[in-house]
């Protein structure tokens, strides 16, 4: 049940995160980012994994956004 409700935690947070990919919208990562660890967190309490690898990649995926924009843009 933990891994379902991780990979739905990561799933909602990669939708979000399509908008941040927009200039000016890069900022909306620094609220996704911590979201998505927060669903690896859960993840990590289930016996699968699955969804703990995928809040992972999605945070990533945020953080090099943020990177890339240089914390802001």
């Amino acid at each position: 049940m933990l891994n379902l409700l991780s990979g739905l935690i990561g799933l909602v947070t990669l939708i979000l995160m399509i908008p941040a990919v927009l200039p000016l919208l890069g900022a909306l990562n620094w609220i996704l980012v911590p979201i998505a660890l927060f669903g690896a967190f859960i993840g990590l309490m289930s016996s699968k994994k699955s969804g703990q690898y995928f809040c992972l990649i999605v945070a990533g995926f945020g953080a090099l956004r943020l990177f890339l924009g240089g914390g802001i843009v």
